[in-house]
């Protein structure tokens, strides 16, 4: 059981993340509303930059809570993985703009850290996981971002190989 609560867990964040990649290639331009709404930081950088929208917010609760119900858990569950994937996520961006780092670019770790570890770390318990299960999710969810990426790169569906 242990086993695949932990693969359980590490899908649903892996399509918290993706999903609103999904969104975008499927719906081009449309709904794609800046979470920031294009304002700046007291830096003068973006507060998190164009390539976060609303669009990808609701995209990624939407398609992880029907999974999660798909699996067995509630609509709450589903809800809260793509929260907190999607606030990891943001966290990710708008330190990324304080470096001066532009929309969508590379960051290794920055990028996958907060988006995987934030709903492993709150929902470790339900799912019945320890710390040493949650790094090691973190770890895999790390080594599939980074290699899975390249893939959908070159297939078109992810603008840049990272």
């Amino acid at each position: 059981m242990l086993q695949t609560s932990f693969i359980y867990l590490l899908l649903l964040i892996i399509v918290a993340n993706a999903s609103p990649i999904i969104a975008r290639n499927l719906l081009a331009n449309k709904w794609s509303f800046s979470i920031d709404a294009g304002m700046k930081f007291i830096d003068g950088q973006p507060i998190l930059g164009t390539s976060k929208t609303w669009r990808g917010i609701l995209a990624s609760i939407l398609i992880t809570s029907t999974l999660g119900l798909l699996l067995g858990y509630s609509i709450q569950i589903g809800v809260l993985i793509a929260l907190l994937a999607m606030s990891g996520d943001l966290i990710s961006s708008f330190i990324k703009r304080r470096l001066k780092l532009p929309p969508s670019s590379m960051a290794p770790l920055l990028d996958q850290i907060p988006e995987s570890f934030l709903p492993a770390f709150f929902m470790m318990h339900h799912f019945g996981l320890d710390m040493q299960h949650i790094l090691m999710l973190v770890s895999v969810f790390i080594a599939f971002e980074l290699t899975i990426s390249k893939f959908l790169f070159q297939w078109g569906i992810r603008k840049r190989p990272y």
